[in-house]
């Protein structure tokens, strides 16, 4: 079989939408190069992507189908995808297996519990609000402050770390870890080395914490289901749950947060409309989430057997990745004007928290704190605007992860 052309991804996804608009003219499901030079398939539209991610014969499982997985260790730039694909939870596992891993973390995200959580939200965001004022009257130049770092970080990172009892020495390293796995801009050996050992040393820390001063927190929880109940939770897995449950409780909700307060900045008669009533905080939350997905293309996912689409077969064996930014900007479905930001649009079909046995158990809380912090922070800062020109805001250097490295902007306009 001939090899297809592929399309290298820009490692640092520095325009994803022109890149999607690139990929979508060149049909439905495109052969694409991933960082380092992986071969996958990217779908390039709404209906495409959903058929493929509810498709029974589409797997997140590369040991059992990935044609390509006993030669990852023979490509050096190829590690950085293990930090997505090497390891075992819920993002990696189909069938029974994800069944089982899924089925210990999601009581923990219930409505209920989420609801209940809801009141730690107002504290944090009422505390980092304060914290904010104090960072903008010592700043240079006075009432500049930079809102990533100050505010849609923190706020999901100390919930996070509270729910898994992560202790304060661990905080910082926890979220560096997570940064470098979310960083695709260098598929060097020796940066997936680094992500490989930091996964073992900061959670393995983490587990060792826990486990001489067990609390009232998930990781003590899942801790216990692996000493009392062996068959249900691997050493492995709980290792590699922890991971992927701690980072995407995060790392996500940092992005959606920074990314609303820019897409409202950006367009301040939208802004006036939310204000004013006209366009609810979650209709908000939901046009962000599409045109500004949090995570913009996940890998990977595998073809168990041949699938044809629209014309198109992907081989038994082959990768894809789940492209949520291009499904977010298809024409076909949003309309000519589908890569711009209109919060009166509608649009809470969005893929951006997946769908089927897959989406993501954490959507809830993220809302939670989305539609908390939002609000809060428009209202007590009204004249809030961004310090720097929006062409001069850098995306974090990532295909995967959506948002900005830095959201400066001064409180009092």
């Amino acid at each position: 079989m001939t090899e297809p052309t592929r399309v290298a991804l820009d490692p640092f996804g520095a325009d994803i939408p022109a890149e999607s608009a690139r990929l979508r003219a060149l049909g439905p499901v495109v052969p694409v190069e991933l960082p380092g030079g992986i071969p996958a398939w990217a779908p390039t539209g709404y209906d495409t992507l959903k058929s493929l991610i509810l498709d029974p014969r589409v797997s997140k499982d590369p040991r059992q189908h990935w044609s390509l997985w006993s030669e990852v260790g023979q490509h050096p730039a190829w590690g950085w995808v293990l930090g997505w694909v090497g390891v075992v939870n819920m993002l990696s596992t189909y069938g029974p297996d994800h069944t089982r891993l899924r089925k210990l973390v999601a009581p923990s995200f219930t409505a209920r519990r989420t609801e209940a959580m809801r009141a730690r939200v107002e504290q944090i965001t009422a505390e980092l609000l304060e914290s904010l004022d104090t960072t903008a009257a010592a700043a240079e130049p006075a009432g500049t402050v930079d809102l990533r770092d100050g505010y849609a970080h923190p706020l999901p990172m100390r919930l996070i770390c509270e729910l898994f009892g992560v202790p304060d020495d661990l905080v910082g390293d926890t979220g560096r870890l997570i940064a470098a796995i979310m960083d695709t801009s260098d598929p060097s050996p020796e940066h997936a080395a680094f992500v490989q050992e930091q996964i073992g040393t900061v959670l393995g820390k983490l587990i060792g914490f826990k486990t001489e001063n067990p609390g009232d927190d998930l990781t003590t929880e899942l801790i216990k289901v692996r000493d009392e109940e062996g068959d249900r939770l691997s050493d492995e897995e709980l290792l590699y749950t922890l991971l992927l449950v701690i980072g995407a409780g995060f790392e996500t909700t940092v992005n959606l947060i920074g990314n609303a307060v820019v897409a409202l900045l950006t367009h301040p008669e939208q802004l006036a409309a939310v204000r004013s009533g006209e366009i609810g905080w979650d209709a908000v939350v939901d046009e962000v989430l599409r045109v500004h997905p949090s995570i913009a293309t996940l890998p990977l996912r595998f073809a168990v057997t041949d699938i044809t689409v629209d014309g198109v077969t992907i081989p038994a064996g082959d990768a894809i990745v789940t492209t949520y930014a291009a499904a977010g900007y298809d024409p076909e479905h949003y309309g000519a004007d589908a890569t711009e930001f209109n919060a009166s649009r509608g649009a809470d079909d969005h893929l951006a928290f997946g769908i089927g046995v897959h989406r993501c158990i954490g959507a809830p809380l993220a809302k939670v704190e989305a539609l908390t912090a939002l609000p809060a922070l428009f209202e007590r800062y009204p004249d809030l605007q961004l310090a720097v020109k929006p062409d001069e805001l850098r995306q974090v250097p990532s295909f995967i992860a959506y948002g900005w490295q830095e959201i400066p902007v001064r409180l009092h306009g």
